[in-house]
């Protein structure tokens, strides 16, 4: 079934049960959300706070420093003593890569090498002084302009609006299970299935 335009995908959402003001939420925060997606993976204000703070090193580096500090929320409940490991999950890249950029942070004194308490015989990483002072300004600094930002909203509009993005922010979760549960209209929507019934 072709699906040129937004009158046939609110018709199949609604086919699926979706209410149609629930079926426009879904295209308008979609279009916000590839807009969003597109201007994060420029890190704007990451390259902003590195520029403006006069902080000498990339947003892979300070990624790294955010990983080592681990906090929460960004990374959930963080626990224990942080080793390459800990930092190559924290950020889903390869622990090659992830031991490189701790060897960087830790050759520009930026993060250091320590012994753990628990097990002497396991190396940790922990941040120096300096990588401290580094991403508590970045920190702070985005802190400043997206409170800039939400200042000028009301009060009550930053009240709802707080605990409706977490609760948001946890929709993916639940994509298996859609997925299952509108598998024949799934299987109805695809190019490959579409082609196979044509040439049968």
């Amino acid at each position: 079934m072709p699906l040129s335009d937004k009158t046939e995908l609110n018709a199949l959402l609604r086919n699926a049960g979706i209410d149609a003001a629930t079926a426009e939420a879904v295209m308008d925060i979609d279009g916000m959300l590839q807009q969003w997606r597109r201007r994060a993976m420029k890190r704007e204000l990451g390259h902003k706070a590195l520029t403006d703070l006069k902080i000498g090193i990339d947003l892979a580096q300070l990624d790294v420093l955010v990983a080592i500090e681990g906090p929460t929320p960004e990374f959930g409940a963080v626990e224990g003593e942080t080793m390459v490991a800990s930092v190559a999950e924290r950020l889903n890249i390869d622990p090659s890569r992830a031991s490189r950029l701790v060897s960087e942070m830790v050759e520009l004194g930026f993060a250091r090498r320590a012994v753990s308490q628990a097990d002497a015989r396991r190396t940790i990483i922990e941040l120096t002084d300096k990588g401290r002072a580094v991403v508590e300004a970045v920190r702070a600094y985005k802190y400043l302009i997206m409170g800039d930002f939400l200042n000028a909203w009301p009060a009550e509009d930053v009240a709802s609006f707080v605990p409706l993005l977490k609760r948001f922010a946890g929709w993916t979760d639940g994509i298996d299970a859609a997925a299952e549960k509108y598998a024949a209209e799934i299987a109805a929507l695809s190019p490959a299935g579409a082609g196979a019934d044509a040439a049968a």
